[in-house]
């Protein structure tokens, strides 16, 4: 995309948005793979050593340290990185669904910080921060010279502090300056309600470690309040994923006991394993299992999925595992493609290295990463189109990404011309964000529909894409199945 919204950071779920379901904690392994190489680290000495004596100021030994860490690990795809203190602690919260900032998703364009959506009921939101805004300073400080890094910690802070943004929006004549106060954020990780007699909405926002318990209890209400319902709708739309546990529990919560929910590979012998609904897989230390007292009917009830470009990790886990047993109906846009297992290794008591290990993949083994899940109906985000998801980045799109192919990594990201990206523009001048689960919501709208047996209208720009994505996971899956064994 011309080097344009790249590296995408949800400020204030710190380094969680993106990562892998999997987020695991361990004690970093002492592991002797290969030889050291001796030149190139004598090359790293050498570098390390000119740095100090003849660069123009002196520069801190751990900040060098640090910096050449921080970058090895980045080098790999765009998911590894180094955790710093402040990193580790950020991740550790977001896992709990807690955690400080202004409640946005950002990226970069030309130089400036560029909205993609900010998160519901945050403050960022409640100002009225809007998806398509550029970011030119934080408290009068331009950020043009800042990388994507630095202008995110800056819009970090305590709760109850205040930043002042500088917004350009299209079609104002100036620039706006909103003022936003900092909060701890506690995302509502699952929301409901009942949108037609008979028919109920079940939202994940973020998977974290109460979503299962949060979830049951939602569906035990629902069918206390209406115990003949029709048909449920899923909403896993703009969820960028969260922890293992949860997926696999979300998934069991509407598939029999003991199935396959999903796979993963790696170099690792722990890596190569197969998760199942089962309690050990999604329970914890929980000594009771969370979904033993749901209404059986659970098991049955007809099923929507939603989904969209947003939804990520875990949320195409849930909704690949579904498909794979069909389950339920899978209805929106082609999702995310984040189908890599990342696992945080400590390495200190306050630093560690978040790397990635295996690739994720569903119950009939198709692999997740760089190609997410094709929807049976495809459905535009309104009427007239996908709106502004149609300029938002995929997994295939980051440079560096891990290719779908275990033996091929890929090092250049995909590209969308300057005049398609132009009139992808001037098709989303009048976007708004949605509130999902309202009667303005489209794709909730086509969703009751298919439960009760009516025409969807499907998106005529997608019946193509996929066709050719069903064929080709078609090849896939059997290459991966051959890899896999």
């Amino acid at each position: 995309m011309s080097g344009k919204l790249r590296n995408f950071i949800l400020i204030g779920l710190g380094m969680l948005a993106g990562i892998a379901a999997s987020m695991q904690f361990s004690a970093m392994a002492q592991k002797q793979t290969a030889p050291l190489p001796l030149d190139e680290l004598r090359q790293l000495a050498d570098v390390f050593g000119l740095i100090k004596s003849d660069y123009v100021e002196p520069v801190d030994d751990k900040k060098l340290l640090t910096e050449a860490i921080s970058g090895m690990v980045a080098s790999l795809d765009p998911h590894s990185a180094y955790l710093d203190k402040k990193a580790l602690k950020e991740l550790r919260e977001g896992t709990q669904g807690r955690f400080g900032g202004l409640g946005i998703e950002v990226g970069t364009e030309d130089g400036f910080i560029k909205v993609i959506s900010p998160i519901e009921d945050t403050p960022a939101y409640r100002t009225g921060i809007k998806p398509g805004d550029l970011i030119t300073r934080l408290d009068g400080v331009s950020v043009k010279d800042m990388t994507l890094d630095e202008a995110v910690k800056k819009m970090r802070g305590e709760p109850n502090t205040k930043i002042v943004l500088t917004i350009v929006r299209k079609n104002e004549n100036k620039p706006l300056v909103m003022t936003i106060v900092r909060e701890e954020i506690r995302v509502q990780s699952v929301k409901s309600k009942m949108i037609e007699p008979g028919y109920a909405w079940l939202r994940v926002a973020q998977f974290q470690e109460p979503t299962v318990d949060d979830l049951v209890k939602k569906i035990n209400a629902i069918y206390a309040q209406t115990p003949n319902i029709k048909g449920l709708v899923l909403d896993l739309r703009n969820d960028p994923g969260g922890i293992l546990p949860g997926a696999i529990g979300v998934a069991s919560i509407f598939l029999p006991k003991d199935v396959v929910i999903v796979s993963t590979n790696g170099q690792l012998p722990e890596s190569k394993a197969t998760f199942y609904a089962r309690p050990e897989f999604y329970a914890g230390r929980h000594l009771n299992d969370p979904l033993s007292k749901l209404p059986p009917q659970i098991k049955t009830v007809p099923i929507v999925v939603l989904v969209n470009i947003g939804s990520a990790s875990a949320s195409e886990i849930v909704a690949g595992a579904l498909q794979d047993h069909k389950r339920a109906t899978i209805l929106g846009t082609q999702t995310f493609g984040k189908g890599s297992v990342q696992t945080v290794r400590q390495i200190s008591p306050d630093t560690a290295v978040k790397l990635t290990t295996a690739r994720y993949y569903t119950p009939n083994g198709r692999s997740i990463q760089a190609k997410g899940i094709v929807p049976d109906l495809m459905v535009d985000e309104t009427p007239e189109g996908d709106g502004y998801n149609s300029l938002r980045l995929r997994e295939a799109d980051l440079l560096k990404h891990l290719s779908n192919d275990p033996a091929q990594n890929e090092d250049e990201a995909q590209r969308i011309n300057e005049e398609e990206e132009q009139k992808l523009l001037s098709n989303t001048k009048k976007y708004k964000p949605l509130e999902y689960g309202s009667k303005d919501d489209f794709q909730l709208t086509q969703a009751l529909n298919h439960l009760k047996g009516q025409p969807v209208k499907i998106s005529k720009t997608k019946v193509e894409e996929k066709k050719n994505g069903a064929d080709a996971e078609k090849t896939e899956t059997e290459s991966n199945l051959k890899n896999k064994q």
